[in-house]
């Protein structure tokens, strides 16, 4: 079992955050998604047509991500949240990028909603995972560079388990790890506000959309939220 916490200084820092877990064991990752082919296609087509395009700084959504890298210490034009940088490349480039079909699931959903997102295969996370201040001397390898090793600068926002960093700068990047591949068969899809008063129905319908993607292809999936007042989930 592993538990997801938000420490009190995050949640403190941050008190109208909510984070929502979409939890699934036996994932089918090697067959075909058509669904997520299709919800990948028609943002594609979307923003094409001119009728909908990525949230960028400007919008409230970005914004409050900004905000908070800024917070502890991170310049969000030079290292930017997840979800900017993917809106960003898409409004470039007119296409989602192709890793796998999961990974591919929640490139669609976070971009489609505006919100960060990202997953961990918990067969390779050791012991618990905590959303805490770094430290500074912990290590992190980052997705896509296993011979690399970076250490976090002091007061960073970071998701770490026992054995290192497996996101830097809240959710700017994942470690290699933890990466979710068409082998993973038990993963953590983690989606993110940090105003929940405001956007937490998005959060809700981002979570309800991704396990919609996600059911035809696992044994078991649930969803599962986290704020300052929950703060501890075992699952």
């Amino acid at each position: 079992m592993t538990a997801f916490r938000i420490s009190p200084a995050v949640a403190d820092a941050f008190p109208d955050t909510l984070i929502a877990l979409v939890t699934v064991t036996g994932l089918r990752g090697h067959e075909p998604w058509p669904a997520t082919v299709t919800a990948v296609e028609d943002l594609e087509r979307q923003l094409a047509a001119g009728t909908w395009q990525p949230a960028d700084e400007t919008d409230p959504r970005i914004e409050a991500w900004h905000t908070a890298y800024r917070s502890f210490g991170t310049n969000p034009r030079r290292i930017r949240p997840s979800v900017d940088a993917l809106g960003r490349r898409m409004a470039k480039k007119g296409s989602l990028p192709r890793i796998n079909p999961a990974v591919d699931s929640y490139n669609a959903v976070s971009v489609r909603h505006g919100l960060p997102a990202g997953a961990f295969d918990l067969d390779h996370v050791t012991g618990d995972i905590d959303i805490r201040h770094a430290e500074g001397a912990e290590e992190f390898t980052p997705l896509g560079e296993p011979g690399t090793v970076e250490t976090p600068k002091p007061g960073e926002i970071i998701y770490a388990d026992t054995t290192g960093v497996l996101t830097r700068h809240w959710n700017h990047r994942d470690a290699h790890r933890t990466r979710v591949t068409e082998d993973s068969a038990r993963v953590a899809f983690v989606l993110e506000t940090l105003q929940a008063t405001r956007d937490g129905h998005l959060l809700k319908a981002a979570a309800d959309e991704l396990q919609d993607l996600l059911i035809p292809h696992t044994d078991r999936t649930a969803v599962h939220f986290l704020s300052p007042a929950h703060p501890h989930l075992t699952l």
